[in-house]
């Protein structure tokens, strides 16, 4: 893990803002370039970050988070972020942030598989989430891990979906993991892009974005697929850190992510933006169709959240 430069007077830090991810190599580049503000950050997961922030509680280091929905939701009920509403909160959809703005979505993603086709030594692409329990893809089926990383957790969610559970019951996703347990998944702690590019992990649970910025922008032949079965779409979120060094610095930055400007960026990388900033004709065009689009779903992200340490705790004695 990356350590945190020490932030200088004019910038700030924040926790969980990888390059790599959801190209926030070009939002800290606009950060620097249109406000003179550094963002020094590290490749913290949902989790990581989480529980840095608790351990820092009574002498924060980040000013700023960002971080799934889930574990937005549960860094504002712990009281280690703080109230704070930037320019276009009112636009973001109800539901989509806390009422007093501990957390708000800053962009979507819909999860599916990020496949490179090159690597699978000759396998059909992968439609299904049954599919990836047949012999052809042994070793070759990555997933973030769901007690730790939310990516992994979000589709634990999309997978107990699709076999017919909820959010109270996740003996199907229980069940679909210890499946897939018999054909030697990689199950890494934080973001795989890289793997997924090189090769070493053919096939990805992971969001629409990362997989259309493969197909898009890498040398090689990706394919994003949604599910058959069906899938969730899930927000991310930020926050402002409670007792941030850099507090002014740390709202600024939070101002021009929502701002039509910082909304757009996160278009350009492929995301659905949180405002209702409509999509640019060349972006849109590159994403599956609607029809796919509607086997998609929403659900109680609160709901989400209250269910995410049962089930990370029956994964870990279960599963893994």
């Amino acid at each position: 893990m990356a350590a945190v430069l020490p932030a200088q007077a004019e910038d700030a830090v924040c926790y969980n803002c990888p390059p790599q991810w959801a190209d926030w190599a070009s939002m800290l580049e606009a950060i620097d370039d249109k406000l003179g503000i550094k963002l020094p950050h590290d490749n913290k997961n949902s989790g990581q970050t989480m529980s840095q922030l608790l351990a820092e509680k009574e002498a924060p280091v980040a000013d700023v988070a960002y971080y799934g929905v889930t574990t937005g939701i549960k860094a504002g009920n712990e009281g280690i972020v703080t109230a704070y509403k930037p320019t276009g909160f009112d636009e973001i959809p109800a539901g989509l942030k806390d009422p007093e703005g501990k957390w708000f979505a800053v962009h979507y993603g819909t999860l599916g598989f990020f496949v490179n086709v090159d690597a699978l030594a000759g396998a059909p692409v992968p439609q299904c989430f049954a599919d990836l329990k047949k012999p052809e893809y042994r070793g070759m089926v990555g997933y973030l891990d769901p007690s730790s990383a939310f990516v992994g957790y979000a589709g634990a969610v999309a997978a107990n979906l699709a076999f017919g559970g909820d959010l109270e019951n996740f003996d199907p996703a229980i069940t679909y993991f210890k499946d897939l347990a018999k054909n030697d998944p990689i199950v890494p702690k934080q973001t795989s892009y890289a793997r997924v590019v090189s090769g070493e992990i053919p096939i990805l649970f992971d969001y629409d974005f990362n997989a259309y910025r493969g197909k898009y922008e890498e040398d090689g032949n990706f394919e994003f697929v949604l599910p058959c079965e069906g899938s969730v779409r899930v927000p991310y979120v930020m926050s402002l850190v409670k007792g941030a060094p850099h507090e002014e610095t740390g709202k600024k930055v939070l101002d021009f992510i929502l701002s039509d400007e910082g909304q757009a960026i996160w278009t350009n990388a492929y995301l659905q933006p949180s405002r209702p900033v409509e999509l640019p004709a060349a972006v849109a065009e590159k994403f599956l169709p609607a029809s796919d689009y509607a086997r998609a779903v929403a659900v109680d992200y609160a709901h989400m959240e209250r269910a995410q340490a049962g089930f990370g705790e029956r994964y870990l004695n279960e599963v893994k």
